[in-house]
């Protein structure tokens, strides 16, 4: 499928965030199209709502046509099913042990973790908040990117 609009595609998946002493985790919610992210929650636990709580915030910026995902607890949850359904958005998962059927949502990883928490030793969850806060910000608005001829996400998702 050829993604070739904003609000086309979303995908959504959750990564580990590294602490001095813990971890966290982080959920995002990335548009195919723009490369931004229009939603992110961080948690200490693995726990449902934090993702439920991502997508009510991005289902209130926007609705996509499709939403992408993994085959994990989080995305075959009716809790997580319900609201995507109510506002018909088609749901869409991952072939099982395929990490690249979501390679924007991965490279998205990628650039965080590279650009972001390895450079940190994050001491608390606050710290971490702010940091990707702070990061997701530079990402959406500052940060060119190749495969949009240089514009930042924010560019192309609201030009």
């Amino acid at each position: 499928m050829k993604v070739t609009q904003v609000n086309q595609v979303w995908g959504i998946d959750i990564t580990y965030v590294r602490l001095q002493s813990d971890w966290m985790y982080l959920v995002a919610i990335l548009d195919w199209y723009s490369r931004d992210v229009v939603s992110w929650e961080l948690d200490q636990t693995l726990e449902l709502p934090f993702v439920l709580q991502a997508v009510e915030r991005a289902l209130a910026y926007a609705t996509p046509q499709i939403m992408n995902s993994d085959q994990g607890s989080h995305f075959t949850s009716p809790h997580y099913l319900e609201p995507l359904l109510q506002k018909q958005i088609a749901i869409s998962m991952d072939g099982r042990g395929r990490a690249l059927d979501n390679i924007f949502t991965e490279r998205l990883w990628r650039s965080v973790k590279y650009e972001e928490v390895y450079l940190h030793e994050y001491g608390s969850p606050k710290e971490a908040r702010h940091g990707l806060t702070r990061y997701f910000d530079f990402y959406n608005h500052e940060r060119p990117h190749q495969a949009l001829e240089y514009r930042t996400p924010a560019e192309v998702y609201f030009s």
